[in-house]
């Protein structure tokens, strides 16, 4: 039940794994989405490995750089290049694959439920052995199995447009203000996605941007290429993704704030472990899989969004990693998975300690 890149990665998955697998969705493709556009590094092996060419696709990017009033930071992957692009364009080169697989794809499906025996299309049940729910940060079927029930949950909010500039960087720019941020995001060689996160919800990209002096300079009249587009960001933690019969899996399966990028190649890593658990005959394993792979994206959800929160500590933070760039490029490490937490933990971190605290 859903049919955008959770629910396609999930669907190819399976079906590699040798699963009859169709998928519902009440939209038609390509079905596009207010979000960053960004693919982390991790992401890309796992497109391959779910048979989606990623080479020559979008634009690559090689870091992250943090700019605010007061400090700028900023580092390089430390292995391997991240991918911007169009998320209308990987939407539809993953239909393409999940058809050549042998996916039933159901576009333009209204009143779909779950139902004893699988689901109920217009009144009609049709039997499946196993429902992933994939209907993103509304889902239904979470609603329908009872797995809506939640030990954290956070709501921002998100909004898009593109601009037709050459990039300017070779990072994603993440620019920090007052309860908002915008991210950068270069996704060809001459347009750049602009998103805006906020707890705001009235808060709109034009009304915002001159409050960020640099990046509106930046753009300078460059024309629009798409129309503004809104989301909702929600930072969840379920209790329980999965019942005997019902997986949840992407947003709909618990989700992290927007502005640590993690969203695709989680649902991404998700899917893999969902096929890998299914085959195995064990969906149980399921669980504990999903709760290891949030367990790194939670964190660094919970760390930036008390940086939003609390500006006067998101200055001390980040004039001390300003001053300690290493640390910056290790929590980079973290963040894409090429490092743990336990390479942070050495002598000098008393430094960056003593000198957060001074600060």
């Amino acid at each position: 039940m859903g049919g955008g890149p959770g629910g396609l990665s999930a669907a190819i998955a399976l079906r590699q794994n040798g699963h009859r697998v169709t998928v519902f969705d009440c939209a038609a493709p390509p079905i596009d989405k207010a979000c960053g556009e960004g693919l982390l590094p991790e992401s890309l092996p796992l497109l391959e490995r779910l048979g989606i060419p990623v080479s020559g696709l979008g634009l690559r990017f090689h870091g992250i750089g943090f700019s605010s009033d007061t400090a700028s930071l900023s580092a390089a992957f430390p292995a391997g290049a991240a991918l911007g692009v169009r998320r209308a364009i990987l939407h539809s080169l993953m239909v393409e694959r999940a058809e050549t697989l042998g996916v039933h794809l159901r576009w333009a499906v209204k009143a779909v439920h779950l139902a004893a025996e699988g689901i109920s299309v217009n009144g009609t049940t049709e039997k499946f052995d196993l429902v992933v729910g994939a209907d993103g940060q509304n889902s239904q079927i979470r609603k329908q199995a009872g797995l809506h029930h939640c030990r954290e949950e956070r709501s921002r909010f998100g909004f898009r447009k593109h601009y037709r500039i050459a990039p300017w960087s070779p990072f994603v720019e993440v620019y920090w203000g007052c309860g908002c941020q915008f991210y950068v995001t270069p996704v060809g060689p001459d347009e750049v996605c602009l998103a805006l996160l906020s707890r705001d919800s009235s808060l709109r990209i034009d009304r915002a941007l001159p409050q960020f002096p640099a990046l509106q300079a930046r753009l300078g009249g460059a024309p629009a290429t798409s129309r503004e587009k809104g989301a909702l960001t929600v930072s969840r933690v379920l209790h329980q993704v999965h019942s005997d019969r019902v997986a949840l899996l992407g947003d709909a399966s618990g989700s992290v704030d927007a502005i640590t990028g993690d969203g695709l190649s989680l649902a991404f890593k998700q899917s893999i472990a969902l096929a890998g658990a299914l085959s195995a005959g064990n969906l149980a394993a399921y669980g504990v899989a999903h709760r290891e792979l949030n367990r790194v994206p939670r964190a660094i959800s919970s760390l930036l969004l008390s940086l939003d929160r609390y500006p006067a500590l998101q200055r001390r933070a980040f004039s001390s990693l300003e001053r300690r760039p290493e640390f910056f490029n290790s929590l980079l490490g973290v963040h894409v998975g090429e490092k743990s937490f336990s390479d942070l933990l050495s002598w000098r971190l008393l430094g960056l300690c003593r000198e957060f605290l001074c600060s």
